[in-house]
C-alpha cells in the first residue's frame, strides 16, 4: 500500500477519521476548533496543490 505525499489529502483523510471517531463514539470528545484547523489546513495545502 503506497501513501500519498500530498500532505493536503494526508490531513483530508485525518480530518475525515476525526470526524466518523467522533460521530460513531459518542463518548470519545473531540474539539471543534481541533476539527476546523485540520480542515482548514487541507483546503489550503489541496488548493496550493502540496
Amino acid at each position: 500500500m503506497r501513501l500519498t505525499n500530498n500532505i493536503g489529502f494526508i490531513l483530508l483523510a485525518i480530518f475525515l477519521i476525526l470526524i466518523a471517531i467522533s460521530a460513531l463514539v459518542p463518548g470519545v470528545p473531540i474539539p471543534s476548533v481541533l476539527t476546523g484547523i485540520v480542515a482548514l489546513l487541507a483546503a489550503i495545502f489541496i488548493l496550493i496543490g502540496r
